[in-house]
């Protein structure tokens, strides 16, 4: 018997729509939080609530509501 070595396919052509937290609408914005979570927005609701999520942010990252998955 013979073995067969397969290979998963890179995962950088893969993309994974995200959706805003608040309306679930698709996310324009993602916010990366000092814990390394995040929260992602539509414009509207980035745009509502960007001062305070200014204060609170390490990272604020304009989007076209696609992330790149890597493994």
């Amino acid at each position: 018997m013979t073995q067969t070595l397969t290979t998963t396919p890179p995962t950088e052509d893969l993309v994974v729509p995200f959706h805003c937290d608040r309306c679930g609408a698709l996310a324009k914005v993602r916010v990366v939080l000092p814990s390394g979570s995040d929260l992602v927005f539509c414009g509207h609701h980035a745009r509502e609530y960007e001062s305070k999520l200014r204060d609170i942010a390490v990272d604020i990252i304009e989007t076209d509501g696609e992330a790149r998955v890597s493994s």
